[in-house]
């Protein structure tokens, strides 16, 4: 096996193991489930794990250097109007094929497939045109983020309270594994050209921005768009009998999601050939990996969206409603406060942001620090939104108290971590958030005869806030060490010159 291919394998595993092993568990002792539904989650999940590690590669062989060559190319035209155009239309078409989306987008009863995705999409673009302008005019981050989410919860006071929960869902999904690469390969790209002292830390944020468009934009959708059907159907576990029986529902199923797949990769396919024929930026021997990196991609989007749909998702949902009914549903709570903890820790993404800041902080934030940080922090709001869920408690009882603790934190901690921090709310909330996260909320709130789409939704909303409040706690602490250490002369020259330069403007 491919030395890459075998890593990007371990990591899935890493993720999808302790979520597999804790419903086996739980299928054993707690909520028995028939042999041929625990068949097909198991199929399921196996999917999963080839499928992530598929779609990984290609995205880091494919997405990343198309990315940085847009980025830096795009930078070098010095075309306000060029950059603005092209950040908008690569915005919508790397949304349109996130797996993340797609997924949350299957499970939104209130609003039809295609129309969530192309606002979701539209939003994305808008606003990673607002993170572009923001580097080139050098406009204070913490400042924007404080205008912006004050927009978004001016919005949501007078969006429907249907679309309020999907909206920040949907602004935690779209950060997923086919845009955060892209998005974070615009950004080098763009802070590689610029030589001041803030360029590098600029590289940050844009993660951010396009969490927050689709936010705006289905609350927009929201207060103007007025489905006719809004009713949720519950999961239903196909009859399966035997090996043969599972295997048929999956093969069943994949023609229909390759379709899919291809309809959203071919317009990132010809972007990427247009981009390729107009600049001429990759030799033969890059193209020729891109291209194969493009081939893995859609042989692992159709294997996880199949996995997903079929065998992963309705477990999920079966569990959540089997706990809800029984007479102790608050087990409801530790059980999925648990799976929070080791979804977080697995996300190979969390992984390359808790490098980014050791290196940033010159180990004086260890990785081990932040893994625990954050899975403690992420463990918690997963508690806390099925706490939701079983309460029935609105949303903003959460999220403005969390979202307000965030932004007065950026005045307090060094800009860098600003930008990593709400880069991070979107890394947090990954492919197993929405694949079983979310239909374990869904039915959940089923059971216990909730309204799926104000109660249910929102768990995601609330992984990705998690990080905002944790990272920054961890920048507060990273300051107190590096004003202590500023006296000792052998501890400060090893401190980044910038660093010092950022926290003198606080």
């Amino acid at each position: 096996m491919n030395k890459k291919l075998k890593e990007k394998v371990n990591e899935s595993v890493d993720a999808v193991l302790p979520i597999t092993v804790i419903v086996l568990l739980l299928s054993i002792f707690v909520v028995p489930m028939e042999t041929g539904t625990i068949a097909l989650f198991l199929v399921g999940a196996f999917m999963l794990i080839i499928g992530m590690a598929f779609f990984q590669l290609g995205a880091e062989m494919s997405m990343t250097p198309l990315g940085e060559g847009v980025g830096s190319h795009i930078m070098k035209t010095r075309r306000i109007s060029v950059m603005i155009l092209v950040c908008f239309v690569m915005g919508i078409i790397i949304t349109i094929a996130e797996p993340d989306l797609q997924v949350l987008a299957n499970q939104v009863p209130a609003i039809p497939n295609d129309i969530l995705i192309w606002t979701v999409a539209v939003g994305v673009g808008i606003f990673l045109i607002v993170a572009v302008l923001r580097i080139i005019f050098k406009i204070s981050l913490p400042a924007l983020l404080c205008i912006l989410y004050a927009l978004v919860l001016l919005l949501s006071f007078v969006a429907p309270a249907d679309f309020i929960s999907v909206a920040f869902d949907s602004g935690g999904v779209t950060t997923g594994p086919m845009t955060v690469p892209f998005i974070m390969a615009i950004g080098i790209g763009l802070s590689s050209i610029r030589n001041d002292k803030n360029g590098s830390s600029d590289s940050f944020g844009l993660i951010s921005f396009c969490s927050i468009g689709p936010i705006v934009m289905v609350l927009l959708l929201g207060i103007f768009y007025h489905p006719t059907d809004a009713a949720y159907t519950p999961t239903q576990i196909p009859d399966v009998i035997t090996m043969q029986d599972v295997m048929r529902e999956f093969l069943h199923m994949t023609p229909d999601y390759s379709k899919e797949v291809g309809r959203s990769i071919l317009p990132v396919l010809l972007v990427f050939l247009l981009f390729e024929l107009i600049t001429k930026r990759y030799h033969k021997h890059q193209f020729a990996k891109m291209a194969v990196g493009f081939l893995y991609t859609i042989i692992g989007l159709i294997l996880f969206l199949t996995g997903v749909n079929v065998g992963f998702a309705p477990v999920g949902s079966l569990l959540g409603s089997n706990l809800a009914e029984q007479s102790w549903k608050w087990l409801l709570i530790p059980v999925g406060a648990l799976i929070g903890y080791y979804i977080v820790k697995a996300e190979p993404a969390v992984q390359v942001l808790n490098t980014q800041v050791e290196d940033v902080t010159n180990g004086s934030i260890s990785r081990d620090a932040m893994n625990l940080c954050l899975s403690i922090g992420v463990a918690s709001s997963v508690g806390l939104a099925l706490l939701r869920v079983l309460t029935g408690i609105s949303i903003y009882w959460l999220l403005i108290p969390g979202y307000m603790i965030a932004l007065l934190l950026t005045r307090f901690v060094p800009r860098v971590f600003v930008g990593i921090a709400f880069d991070s709310g979107g890394v947090a909330s990954g492919p197993m958030t929405s694949t079983f996260l979310l239909p374990l909320a869904m039915g959940a709130c089923t059971a216990v005869g909730g309204n799926v789409v104000t109660d249910a939704f929102g768990v995601v909303a609330m992984v990705a806030m998690a990080p905002l409040i944790a990272i920054q706690i961890m920048g507060v602490i990273y300051q107190v060490k590096l004003k202590k250490s500023a006296s000792e002369p052998y501890l400060s020259a090893s401190i980044d010159d910038n660093e010092i330069l950022e926290l003198d403007e606080l």
